[in-house]
């Protein structure tokens, strides 16, 4: 039974049309997933090197993580909109030539400002390139073969996510600290060239809506942008030395927003035009229960791999190279659990996500409880590295039981023309909770170092954060899987929506 009380049944499964290609097709987009995940957390074990190569200040080594986030959830909307319209296969194309380019730019770039800038793009082109990863797997694959897709794309985003520091760590061992942290940049552009010539024989065009469909919502993109950075404004300038309070007016401003992009929309929606945010696919329960977990559950992701880094390289002294071999499990965890998740939801649902969430906030805890003890003088046997490298297995471990199975569950009754606009709603909510998740974090790290704290004094406190985060997620995720068994919404396999 669906969400409306609606049965589809089984049958109606053969019915859907089949690409013979399709499962190269997902090569390529994991392949473009695993690219523009990486590149959030490659850059962790390179800012020490930036800092010193570059002279840059903390807001710049902030915008340099945070602000690619940023800048990838503002374009995600207007790109997955021009996806479902016909235009996936060219903006695909065209946003993997962009990212080259600014991957390019930032590997050869003089001085920090530079480097900002050709980050932001590098950020606005993944992007464009994102969305359409995600609508082609609602395109192509039927709608019983979707849950191991998307269990293959959790296990590469949380592969992407820890692996970065691995990566990067590697590279600037291999190229020194002085110049190895444009390698980090530049490594991503013969990567992307491949996915582009594979992008350009594999995937497939196609038939374009009439042009009233086509037509981007203006108004609605502009309200939403500006929307989205006054929300993001007061956290990515956040530094947590001398910062002034009047940032936080910009909130007010993001709340004004909303209300007027609600409005805008319902207004475009009403003269029949094509609104750039479709707020009828926040009808959907799974939808609206799952995008709200994604945004509380990436806030406290991809803070926990560069927190445990500037710790381990900052505190403890460890190379780059070291400082990545460290949260490596954290990968391996992830990867091994999310591939066999994807199957798993088919049979229990949102109680798997429960599952992994509580498996995540053990190994975050035990983390925090590590960079604790060191900072209060207690003998660790064996060294602090062996311990935060087991709690990361366990945080990994359970990370992988939320990935896959939370995007299977929250796409499970979103019809096939609205996927790339969803799928782009879904994953601005994961930006933008990436972005203020990673701002808070350091710029309670940075505060905490700069009034005399020790690094493991920080990483304690910021972890104990971003626990909270994780928190939330796990209390989205029980009040979605009992308001489920209390309407009786059946699982992937057994319900959907064309």
């Amino acid at each position: 039974m669906t969400e409306q009380g609606t049965t589809t049944p089984r049958a109606d499964l053969a019915e859907e049309p089949v690409n013979p290609r399709r499962w190269r097709i997902l090569g390529v987009c994991l392949a473009m997933s695993f690219l523009t995940m990486l590149d959030v957390s490659i850059v962790n074990v390179a800012l020490p090197t930036i800092q010193t190569s570059l002279h840059a200040s903390s807001l710049g080594l902030q915008l340099l993580v945070a602000g690619y986030t940023l800048t990838f959830g503002l374009t995600l909307v207007a790109s997955g909109r021009l996806g479902d319209a016909g235009y996936r296969r060219q903006l695909l194309l065209g946003g993997l030539v962009l990212f080259v380019a600014a991957s390019l730019a930032a590997a050869l770039a003089p001085n920090e400002l530079f480097l900002v800038i050709a980050r932001l793009i590098q950020g606005a082109a993944a992007g464009v390139v994102n969305p359409q990863g995600m609508g082609l797997v609602q395109q192509v694959f039927r709608r019983d073969e979707r849950g191991r897709a998307f269990g293959f794309n959790g296990a590469v985003i949380g592969l992407s996510n820890t692996i970065g520091p691995v990566l990067g760590g590697v590279i600037i061992f291999l190229t020194g600290t002085v110049s190895g942290w444009r390698w980090v940049f530049g490594v991503s552009v013969p990567i992307a060239l491949i996915i582009l010539a594979f992008a350009w024989r594999l995937v497939p065009a196609q038939e374009k809506q009439d042009r009233r469909h086509v037509s981007l919502d203006g108004g609605g993109l502009l309200v939403i942008t500006l929307t989205t950075l006054a929300l993001m404004f007061p956290f990515v300038t956040t530094t947590g030395v001398g910062d002034n309070p009047n940032r936080w007016w910009s909130l007010a401003v993001a709340g004004l927003g909303i209300v007027v992009l609600y409005f805008v929309e319902r207004r475009v929606k009403s003269r029949g035009g094509s609104v750039i945010v479709d707020m009828s696919v926040l009808n959907e329960r799974s939808f609206r229960n799952g995008t709200a977990l994604g945004v509380a559950y990436f806030a406290g992701l991809n803070s926990v791999a560069l927190i445990v880094t500037l710790f381990l390289q900052e505190g403890l002294k460890f190379p780059a190279l070291q400082a990545g071999l460290v949260t490596a499990p954290f990968a391996v965890g992830s990867a091994f659990v999310a591939v066999r998740a994807g199957k798993l939801v088919m049979r229990y649902g949102r109680p798997l996500v429960v599952g992994g969430l509580i498996v995540a906030c053990v190994g975050i805890g035990a983390a925090s409880l590590i960079a604790y003890l060191y900072a209060h003088g207690t003998h660790l046997p064996g060294g602090v590295g062996i311990y935060i490298a087991a709690a990361m297995l366990v945080a990994g471990c359970g990370s992988g039981s939320v990935l896959s199975p939370n995007l299977t569950l929250t796409m499970q009754n979103v019809p096939v023309p609205k996927a790339g606009v969803s799928s782009s709603m879904m994953q601005v909510g994961q930006r933008l909770g990436s972005a203020i998740g990673i701002s808070i974090a350091l710029s309670v790290y940075y505060s905490v170092v700069a009034s005399g704290g020790t690094a493991a004094e920080a990483a304690h406190r910021t972890l104990t954060i971003t626990l909270g985060f994780f928190g939330v997620a796990l209390l989205v995720a029980l009040f979605d899987s009992l308001q489920r068994r209390r309407l009786g919404i059946a699982l992937p396999t057994k319900s959907g929506r064309h």
